[in-house]
């Protein structure tokens, strides 16, 4: 296996996990998704840790799942059964880092885009670089946007996810901002100190309360998300396995448009 995420401690009582893939811009592929699972897991049972703070190396926070990785499975004769278990993966991934018992920061030093976005709507606090960008383009890809979907409407309303979701395009941050998908926009050189600052903000507060505050929170969110994401889990894999998706994976590593009126 090997190393795609770091685990550390931050001054101020906080866990930070790093995605570490930035050759890739930190593209979600079944191995890392396994690991951040696990760093939550571990995260969860640091009685120390009062938050726990996603962060990413290289210009990217996370450009989403890995599509070559997507692309290789079509050939395989268990391809429908491997895209479902893979969407179904992602879907508990985010669910498990809505379902932490301690506060989560999102800290944004540049593009978080489709999957990505994803990591970015599950966590509580979301701190942003003003060099960072936001958008879900899976229409561009042929691909739908089935499991983030629910987390977004959650944060920002049906109205502005729709604008979202059907334009495919790509926001900057203080788009962001004002659509409240991110909490804060600071300068680039600022983010580290910044996310510092709210883990050492939080650590001010009384464990037990932190807790009670997001098991409220949870009974509100949760189990609503977690449904509305099973749904969009179904229907993220069964887009996978249309000509649609071939062609907008192809066009994509190919860097060219796609055509459309692929049969």
């Amino acid at each position: 296996m090997s190393n795609l995420l770091a685990t550390c401690k931050q001054q101020g009582k906080g866990d930070v996990i790093t995605l570490c893939r930035p050759a890739k811009r930190n593209a979600l592929s079944r191995e890392l998704m396994g690991q951040l699972s696990a760093a939550f897991d571990q995260a969860a049972r640091d009685d120390n840790a009062r938050a726990v703070v996603l962060r990413a190396e290289g210009p990217a926070f996370c450009a989403g799942m890995d599509l070559a990785e997507m692309l290789d499975t079509r050939d395989a004769p268990d391809s429908s059964a491997r895209w479902q278990a893979d969407a179904d993966a992602y879907r508990d991934l985010l669910l498990k880092i809505v379902r932490l018992p301690k506060p989560t920061i999102a800290s944004v030093q540049g593009p978080a885009l489709a999957g990505g976005l994803g990591l970015v709507l599950a966590c509580d606090v979301v701190v942003a670089s003003e060099r960072a960008t936001f958008g879900l383009p899976e229409p561009k890809r042929g691909l739908v946007a089935a499991v983030v979907a629910p987390f977004l409407l959650l944060r920002i309303g049906a109205g502005r996810a729709g604008y979202l979701l059907l334009t495919a395009g790509t926001i900057d941050a203080a788009a962001a901002g004002r659509l409240g998908i991110a909490h804060e926009v600071v300068p680039a050189a600022g983010l580290a100190s910044r996310t510092e600052q709210l883990v050492a903000e939080i650590a001010e507060a009384a464990p037990e309360a932190l807790r009670a505050t997001k098991r409220f929170l949870q009974a509100i969110a949760a189990d609503q998300l977690a449904g509305q994401a099973e749904a969009g889990a179904a229907e993220s894999a069964a887009a996978r396995a249309t000509p649609e998706a071939r062609e907008g994976l192809q066009a994509f590593l190919e860097k060219r448009k796609p055509r459309w009126d692929v049969e």
